[in-house]
């Protein structure tokens, strides 16, 4: 049997070569970003990055735990994407949001990430080239879709090109005792997923809505003395200096919110995709149901569908559904060219990796 010293010797031979390997490895991804410069595509190819980590995951074969795995690779695809050129990509901020912390869990730390404050700003700033690609949410399993970054991308040129799950674990944050909380703040979303909570241990409290769970904090922390308290993230507590009075405070344990990457790209099929759409149908009865027979005829399966009221007509609606599939593979290649003759509006906002 090998002796402490002599493992951790060949520990450190072993970490040798591993750096050795990923500055290989660079030298490969800088040629990538050469070629990729002279053909001006994309630096970021999430179908590929998709590809990738299926393929790390078949290598390994079970016997390390695959998070962990993942969480290496993401941040070595990050020194690839700066090594490239380098992207930026933008976020509802300020910083120590959840949606700061979907843009890290996608991006890495070695891609330049941007704070706006509002989804507006984050879809113009994506339109006119000042960023690469928006993280906006989209749709939450507590309270589904959220209607202000649904209704954007219906309104854009932009496409999603790209998906990440991440899964929400709020907190109750503040520098003051429970018993002196009079007033909570947080993003309305988050105000939702924690309803049964609240509710329950602090009924009385006056709950307050703001533009990101980050500013809920930084009220919570000047507006101690006023009995303020805020919901979100242990990391908008850290950024702000509250302390975290409780963790995991959602009403559901899985609660997990989906975010869009959005971008001027279309991705190519990657063998497991996602496509999002939003059509119209003729006020009259029985149109709803001829569009759904359509993609029933054609084998295609529905992820999940919600309505959005246009603003052109009361009372008139625009529907958003998530298909199985890519819009430029078969089936729903057919299905997308038959529902855009049969209805009288008809786009596709995205088709992207389902992994």
């Amino acid at each position: 049997m090998r002796t402490l010293d002599e493992l951790r010797a060949e520990i450190d031979k072993i970490d040798a070569q591993i750096v050795a390997l990923i500055k290989q490895r660079m030298q490969c991804v800088h040629g990538v970003g050469e070629l990729k410069k002279e053909a001006n595509s994309h630096i970021f190819v999430p179908e590929r990055e998709s590809q990738l980590i299926e393929k790390i995951l078949i290598h390994n074969g079970g016997e390390l735990p695959e998070k962990g795995l993942k969480s290496i690779y993401r941040q070595i695809v990050s020194m690839s994407l700066h090594l490239e050129g380098g992207i930026k990509a933008g976020y509802l901020g300020p910083p120590g949001t959840w949606s700061h912390q979907a843009a890290q869990s996608r991006f890495g730390d070695s891609v330049e990430l941007v704070p706006y404050p509002s989804f507006q700003q984050i879809f113009r700033a994506v339109e006119v080239g000042e960023i690469n690609y928006g993280v906006v949410p989209i749709e939450n399993s507590t309270d589904g879709r959220i209607s202000q970054a649904v209704d954007l991308l219906g309104s854009t040129e932009l496409r999603i090109c790209a998906q990440i799950h991440l899964n929400v674990r709020n907190c109750l944050m503040a520098n003051i005792e429970r018993t002196q909380i009079r007033k909570i703040y947080s993003h309305s979303q988050v105000l939702g997923q924690c309803r049964e909570w609240l509710r329950k241990n602090f009924p009385k409290a006056e709950l307050v809505s703001t533009a990101s769970t980050t500013v809920a904090a930084k009220l919570a922390h000047d507006e101690a003395e006023n009995g303020a308290a805020a919901l979100g993230s242990p990391l908008a507590a850290e950024y702000n200096g509250l302390g975290v009075l409780e963790t995991n405070i959602q009403d559901k344990a899985g609660n997990t919110t989906r975010f869009a990457v959005i971008g001027n790209q279309t991705t190519t099929p990657s063998n497991q995709d996602r496509t999002t759409i939003c059509f119209g149908v003729p006020h009259t009865a029985g149109s709803l149901v001829d569009v759904l027979s359509v993609f029933k005829e054609h084998g295609i399966n529905i992820y999940c569908m919600d309505s959005r009221p246009t603003r052109d007509t009361a009372w008139e609606y625009v529907f958003y559904i998530d298909v199985e599939g890519h819009a430029d593979t078969e089936p729903l290649k057919e299905c997308v060219e038959t529902l855009r003759k049969r209805t009288p509006m008809f786009k596709v906002l995205g088709s992207y990796p389902e992994h």
